[in-house]
């Protein structure tokens, strides 16, 4: 068990213009970095020319490391295959979606690939054997970044065949579940499977999409085997898993399900890279950590992180620092930049590391250094920190498929959003709350463990999921799910019945109209108070008759309501009976979706705001046996998400603390069994804020009490 944080850099000797090892390894160890990760694009070094090896600057650097005391991750050099390969097997490049690639990228070849198999195996098991000696090597890491790269390579396709034979006993099996009798797409024999490129299934392309995926976990697997017949017991095996790019990391994966591919770890590890400058808000960091942490539900590694990294990326002074606490708050047993200097040719030359083009100790190499000394002396306070969160998010790869297929914005709109989308504005407005959570899939059913379980978007929940949901909500769980949920099975079928399937009863509700709102906003009905619920329930109405505004008086403290509607169309706000203690000031608008909920048993929180849905529930709250269900029909401002979870939290007497972005508070329980806890700001004012908890403050050992005042300078942070 390692006794300090991990606190590295990627390094690449023969990415150096000129040899300068040993003293990059006098500034690492002067800085307080312990370790580096060296290695995976390395292939071509190791093995010039097909079966030609030379693993010189391999051994030049462990003989480094060992002397100047730096622990070594060794990542397998197989997502960037060198030239010579693609010569020998002019088809090992991947046939895709949009054709053939060519080679110079990394990460376009085909995985199937019998050939680049074998070659991946051989240098692999030479690596690992000129490795073995050294003691300074920690652990390993698998590939980089895996994706299945689009294969649809005959072979691939072929597999693909094989992966429904396995699910489908007959093709009137598959022709049945994936509704293949539409335009004529049914087949009589396993055979007549059609290229899946052209499928125009959505339940058949996104069920190759899911072999996809699993085309990654089956090469992880693979690779960990051959790692195991030669790693010593203590070093670990890792990977990098990635996250959606928009140029940072930002949601789920589409092309890789991290929690059957985790199995083939010892230790989750992730690459979190985040807007820098004022842009910087940590919850990349957050969302990101959240994810690693849950593959393996426990610590994991931050294998790359920007240190100056793109274009616009500058950290302000302080922000490295801060950015560091943000990853350790979220359960990080350590963190690499990428990279420890800046490259001097080929594509990423931009992407700046610690070191600038000149290897000057400059500003961000002297915060580094700050950041390096205090983790020398607090690491085993901070190790191995241990997340206790009572709410969970729950994510779905179908689902995201599924929303992919059928998404809630059409081409031409603006913006378009997808399943991440509305996985982040949940997850950030509960960063923003200072609600800390975790992340399950849809695999995951011990809900007994959390107070609230929130769904976004889960376009795809099987029966079991639901009956878990039923069962949880009536033993006193609460539930929270947005629009889009519970509509499909597995295979992207949709249900028959009643909307959201299976829980009707439980939400209270169903639907069978939905739109894209033009100048709709959402109006809360009441102050959340179910007590003391101000308005009678709505009464069902025959689908071609509008809903009814409540008759009204409105007492109008606080609740100067400001319509979001067109400018051209007034709409007459529903008419209500109410006490307006915390009805918010406006209306928020209404974007991408919205369904048009019929309630039974439920509550009405909130209700559209226009000349034709105005009065429709769009977001309501059903008691079902000791719990509560809640629904949101449409996505709506942030602002308003945020006061609608704040009077939910407030009145299930879930504790959370009063503090909002951008003072960011996380708490942990270390190895010793103290409570951690990390106060962070985000921005460039400071904020002074109470102390909720009496305790010592790391770095200058000083006790703060609860009634003392902490003050959190910009873009500082204290633990």
């Amino acid at each position: 068990m390692n006794r300090q944080l991990i606190f590295g850099t990627a390094y690449y000797y023969e990415y150096l213009p000129y040899d300068r090892m040993e003293e990059d390894f006098r500034m690492m160890t002067s800085a307080g970095i312990n370790t580096i990760r060296i290695a995976e694009s390395t292939w071509s070094t190791w093995e010039p020319s097909d079966g030609v090896f030379d693993f010189t600057y391999l051994h030049r650097v462990l003989k480094a490391a060992e002397k100047h005391g730096l622990s070594v991750i060794i990542g397998t050099p197989t997502y960037a295959i060198p030239s010579w390969l693609e010569k020998k097997y002019p088809d090992i490049m991947a046939e895709t979606h949009d054709g053939t690639g060519r080679y110079g990228h990394r990460q376009i070849f085909d995985l199937t690939h019998p050939g680049y198999l074998f070659h991946c195996e051989r240098i692999i098991r030479k690596m690992m054997e000129e490795a073995a000696p050294y003691t300074c090597v920690i652990g390993f890491q698998l590939d980089n970044e895996t994706h299945p790269y689009d294969t649809c390579s005959p072979r691939a396709q072929e597999r693909f065949a094989n992966w429904l034979k396995e699910r489908f006993p007959t093709v009137k099996a598959l022709n049945q579940e994936m509704g293949l009798a539409y335009w004529s797409n049914s087949i009589d024999d396993w055979s007549d499977l059609p290229d899946i490129r052209g499928t125009i299934n959505a339940s058949l392309g996104a069920e190759y999409e899911a072999f996809q995926r699993n085309l990654v976990t089956e090469f992880l697997l693979w690779q960990r085997k051959i790692v195991d017949e030669y790693r010593r017991p203590e070093q670990f095996v890792t990977h990098n898993f990635d996250f959606e790019w928009r140029l940072s990391s930002f949601g789920l994966h589409p092309e890789v399900n991290q929690f059957d591919a985790a199995c083939a770890v010892t230790v989750a590890g992730c690459d979190i890279y985040h807007p820098s400058e004022h842009a910087l808000t940590g919850a990349e960091i957050a969302f990101g950590g959240a994810i690693a942490y849950a593959l393996k539900q426990s610590n994991h590694l931050v294998l790359e992180t920007q240190a100056q990294g793109n274009f616009g990326w500058l950290p302000y002074p302080g922000q490295l620092r801060l950015q560091a606490f943000a990853h350790f708050s979220s359960g990080a047993d350590g963190i690499s930049y990428w990279h420890w200097h800046s490259i001097h040719n080929a594509i990423e030359s931009y992407w700046k590391g610690i070191l600038s083009h000149d290897f000057s100790a400059g500003a961000v190499y002297q915060e580094v250094s700050l950041i390096g000394r205090e983790l020398k002396r607090f690491s085993p306070k901070l190790l191995h920190l241990k997340k206790q969160n009572r709410t969970a998010i729950m994510v779905s790869s179908r689902s995201q498929a599924g929303l992919k297929w059928f998404p809630t914005c059409q081409q031409g709109d603006v913006p378009d959003r997808n399943y991440s989308d509305y996985l982040r504005w949940i997850c950030d407005a509960c960063y923003r709350l200072n609600i800390e959570y975790d992340i399950i899939n849809d695999d995951f059913r011990d809900f007994e463990k959390y107070d609230v379980l929130i769904f976004p978007a889960l376009y795809s929940a099987e029966e079991s999921l639901s009956e878990a949901i039923r069962s949880y909500v009536k033993n006193g769980g609460h539930v929270i799910a947005t629009f889009k949920s519970f509509f499909s099975d597995r295979y992207l079928k949709i249900y028959s019945d009643a909307q959201p399937h299976h829980l009707t009863e439980c939400f209270g509700l169903t639907y069978d109209r939905f739109t894209k709102p033009v100048n709709v906003a959402l109006h809360f009905e009441s102050a959340l108070c179910w007590e003391d619920t101000v308005f009678a329930r709505s009464k069902q109405q025959d689908e071609s008759t509008a809903y009814t505004a409540n008759a009204s008086t409105v007492s109008t403290t606080n609740a100067s309501i400001a319509s979001t509607a067109s400018t051209s169309t007034a709409y007459t706000a529903n008419t209500c009976t109410a006490s307006t203690t915390n009805v918010p000031a406006r209306d928020f608008q209404v974007r991408d979706w919205m369904e048009l909920l019929q309630i039974s048993t439920a509550d009405i929180l909130c209700t559209y705001a226009h000349p034709a849905w105005g009065g429709i529930p769009a977001v309501t709250r059903n008691r079902y046996g000791k719990g509560q269900a809640v629904y949101l029909g449409c996505c709506f401002e942030d602002d308003g998400l945020e006061q609608l979870l704040t009077e939910l939290y407030r009145e299930w007497n879930i504790p959370a603390n009063t503090y909002h972005f951008p003072v960011i508070v996380r708490q942990g329980i270390n190895r010793q069994g103290k409570q951690i806890t990390y106060y962070m700001n985000f921005s460039d004012k400071e904020q002074r804020l109470p102390n909720q908890s009496g305790g010592t403050e790391l770095f200058s050992g000083e006790y703060i009490s609860r009634d003392r005042e902490i003050a959190l300078p910009p873009w500082d942070g204290k633990i």
